[in-house]
């Protein structure tokens, strides 16, 4: 493996694949006019980077796992992700990339909405599949970026760039809604195993000694971004993933209050919280009840 090449900036980039930098803080290139590219390579990138595949022509890394793409599909990264990129012999990159520094959109309304893009913290299986009519979309989407760093840098640049930009990201959340749909079964069955986790999570008391689950647990183990898992469980339910467990918690309290004579604090400890409080303060918020007032109702 060689060297680490970090991409702090999009001219570092472009010199890398021999592409001219038109603007110092955003760049649009055509993968397939790449004068040079490296066969296996690691990137960490300092900047947002979204690339649309023409052609599967190597293995893309994201850790240890390998994106679920084909032909047509967008892959996307953020900055602070470390990727490998594997070429296959006598192949050369097809495609489209956008690449912005996050200061092109700095005060901007993009970058006050730029986290509600969640799919550039999406990990494996986890590629945006289009359809021949989306990838047109996308591509005259890239084509308007591209019209205005071809036009002379004025007082509206900024503003034109960041507002096609965000469209761009716009019909991407689109895309990915629909791909939610389409995956429906799929995703069926990660909702699925995330019941019978939480439940075994509960059931082997594993919360005295890991306290109370986090997202990423059980993210991790049906093999997702905690992101791209929060997402498949929103549109499936209506409710966040940390919804979910925290309403197991409250059903695990209401059976204790119910069927015991233990305390709340008891209760708290047993369940993996380190302060009671933190349980009462939960349970008074979904419930509108503290846990003594529900068992004296109940």
């Amino acid at each position: 493996m060689d060297e680490m090449i970090r991409i702090d900036s999009v001219d570092v980039y472009n010199k890398l694949f021999g592409f001219e930098t038109r603007h110092p803080l955003i760049t649009v290139v055509d993968l397939s006019e790449a004068t040079r590219w490296p066969l296996r390579t690691k990137f960490a990138y300092g900047v947002y980077a979204l690339f649309l595949k023409d052609a599967r022509c190597g293995d893309i890394k994201y850790g240890r796992k390998s994106y679920d793409y084909r032909d047509g599909t967008i892959v996307c990264f953020a900055p602070g992700q470390v990727v490998e990129v594997e070429m296959a012999p006598d192949t050369r990159p097809a495609g489209y990339g956008l690449l912005f520094h996050p200061d092109l959109i700095r005060g901007t309304a993009l970058g006050q909405e730029i986290r509600n893009y969640s799919f550039f913290s999406y990990e494996t299986n986890e590629a945006l599949h289009l359809s021949d009519e989306e990838r047109q979309t996308i591509r005259d989407t890239l084509q308007k970026v591209e019209q205005e760093l071809d036009h002379a840098i004025d007082k509206h640049s900024r503003r034109l760039i960041t507002a096609n930009v965000g469209l761009l990201l716009d019909y991407c959340m689109r895309f990915y809604d629909r791909q939610f749909i389409t995956r429906s079964e799929v995703n069926s069955d990660i909702l699925t195993r995330f019941e019978r986790l939480l439940d075994a999570y509960f059931d082997t008391d594993m919360q005295r000694q890991e306290g109370l689950p986090s997202v990423k647990y059980f993210a991790d183990k049906v093999f997702l971004s905690s992101n791209y898992f929060g997402d498949v469980i929103r549109k499936l339910t209506g409710m966040t993933a940390s919804e979910h467990i925290q309403n197991k918690v409250i059903d695990r309290v209401k059976e204790q209050l119910l069927s015991s004579d233990k305390t709340a604090s008891q209760i708290a400890y047993e369940l993996g919280f380190q302060y009671p409080q933190h349980l009462s303060r939960m349970f008074k918020r979904i419930t509108g009840l503290t846990p003594n007032e529900f068992r004296q109702q109940s």
